[in-house]
């Protein structure tokens, strides 16, 4: 092992944690993830800061929470004031690469304001987040010029304006006829791309292609797999990999329903978890959303089996995670956004090459880790100065490295919502000011703060499965009231000074009279 020269993140795009084989599903097979967990250290407690990927990302990239950097949903810019990964890495004349997705909407009316020319380079690297991207693709809408996938799969001969919607996310049903995979019941069917011309194939592709012409120049990668977020369309062999029988059965109870939390009944009454309700629905979807995971595992292997031929494996810090989880039907839901364990925690394997990690590799760390961590992370294994001012998560390096037992750490773990965006909103009739919510997860306890309705608390020790309700529990008014001042805590360590570092603050203490200013003086 030696320095670190390159780093390669790599996020799945809603990926569970209990659906990796190192993370103990029982059938599902990953081996190359579960190698890369043994030859690093694999994050049992790794939390997203929000259940949506534009948020959830954004605290990837800025190291801040989405009260601080302001992408609280999918559709809200970011803004230009804010400091991502790949500006931090400027400073040092090094790009982040961006492979795939990464849910940056450009802060138009930002640039606007500050006359920046969205055509310019700066304009340019500031609309995509700072990120100079080798084929951005989001898989979630006809991939547009930012990608180079429609026209690759136009040459292998998908002709079609549109061969995303025709063949990736299609498929042939019993009768002949061509059916989308936006309707989950075909998701059993095989995708009509061929696996090889699939997207987690071409997402390989490009970053095997970027490495092969880097060469030994050292470089950042940011690989984005859209894969296994819907929608659920498999290539053969994968849409057939996994029976029903070999999925994590479904965690829900009529309990839930009986005595539902206002939102979470009003997010019940969202199609996605109509259609989730249904036995069919979970019975179909869920073997399909395993095959998605094996294969983007197989094409990983592909990826790692490069690196390891040309000794890349000895200098690159390899990070993998995911935005966020997936209900797939878990209590009565669809989708993300909510606070169960489901979709707030993640995956987290890091491979730190360097010889201060030798001792801790195939460990499992079980203390609370966050999204924003990540940014420090990368930062300090390049030797890039942290921007203290700015970064709210913590490096992990002291984990990595073997930290001495009893080391303090943080408590809790902060997830936030803003589900203004959703029919929920209107089910409630609220304002979108009201439709806010964070979330405080602890070894035990999961406590959620909603702004004008109930608070709600879970006993992870004795209730793993978030079932009961303990929102309104006398007997437990203590731990609400103890949870309630950590968010109150946490929210007053925001950091808001965001145009002057600490350093600057420490050089221009008491100095008053070196500019010249002299009051007070008797």
């Amino acid at each position: 092992m030696s320095k670190i020269q390159n780093v390669l993140f790599i996020m799945a795009d809603q990926l569970r944690a209990d659906h990796l084989g190192s993370y103990g599903h029982p059938y599902l097979r990953t081996p190359n993830l579960d190698a890369l967990a043994a030859r690093g250290m694999r994050f049992e407690q790794a939390f997203v800061n929000s259940g949506v990927c534009g948020p959830s990302r954004m605290s990837y990239y800025t190291g801040r929470y989405p009260s601080s950097h302001g992408t609280t949903w999918n559709r809200v810019p970011l803004s230009v004031s804010e400091v991502t990964l790949g500006e931090h890495l400027a400073s040092r004349e090094r790009d982040m690469v961006l492979i795939g997705k990464s849910h940056v909407i450009p802060d138009q009316a930002g640039m606007q304001r500050l006359a920046i020319d969205g055509g310019s380079e700066l304009g340019t690297l500031l609309a995509r987040g700072s990120f100079r991207e080798a084929d951005r693709y989001d898989g979630h809408h006809e991939p547009g010029d930012e990608s180079g996938y429609p026209a690759f799969l136009r040459r292998h001969g998908y002709d079609s304006p549109d061969p995303w919607s025709d063949y990736v996310i299609s498929a042939v049903g019993a009768d002949g006829q061509v059916v989308s995979g936006w309707h989950m019941r075909n998701a059993h069917l095989p995708a009509r791309v061929s696996e090889p011309h699939s997207e987690t194939a071409y997402t390989t592709d490009c970053a095997l292609d970027f490495m092969r012409k880097r060469g030994s120049q050292p470089w950042a990668l940011h690989l984005s797999y859209v894969k296994p977020h819907w929608p659920y369309m498999a290539p053969d062999p994968y849409h057939r990999m996994y029976r029903s029988d070999q999925c994590l059965p479904v965690v829900r109870n009529q309990q839930e329903l009986a005595s539902a939390h206002p939102v979470l009944q009003a997010y019940r009454q969202h199609e996605e978890s109509q259609s989730f309700a249904r036995e069919e629905c979970v019975r179909t979807v869920r073997p399909v959303y395993q095959g998605l995971i094996t294969q983007l595992d197989t094409h990983l292997g592909r990826l790692f089996d490069y690196m390891e031929g040309a000794g890349l494996m000895r200098n690159t810090l390899v990070v993998f995670t995911s935005d966020h989880g997936d209900f797939l039907g878990d209590h009565w839901l669809g989708e993300k956004e909510l606070f169960y364990d489901t979709v707030q925690r993640v995956p987290l394997i890091i491979m730190d090459p360097s010889a201060a990690a030798e001792g801790t590799r195939g460990q499992v760390c079980r203390h609370l880790v966050e999204s924003v961590d990540i940014t420090p992370t990368i930062l300090q294994a390049l030797d890039v100065p942290q921007a203290g001012h700015l970064l709210e998560g913590r490096a992990l390096q002291p984990l990595l490295h073997g930290a001495p037992e009893g080391m303090p750490w943080r408590a809790a773990a902060v997830s936030e919502l803003d589900y203004s965006f959703r029919q929920a909103r209107l089910t409630l009739s609220k304002t979108p000011q009201q439709c806010r919510a964070w979330s405080v997860r602890t070894d035990r306890w999961r406590y959620v703060y909603w702004r004008d309705e109930p608070e709600q608390l879970f006993d992870l020790q004795s209730d793993p499965n978030e079932f009961e309700d303990l929102g309104a529990s006398q007997s437990h008014a203590a731990v609400r009231a103890e949870m309630r001042q950590h968010l109150l805590d946490w929210s007053l360590r925001s950091k808001r000074r965001t145009t002057m570092s600490d350093e600057a603050v420490e050089r221009s203490t008491n100095a008053h009279k070196r500019a010249g200013i002299y009051f007070g003086q008797w």
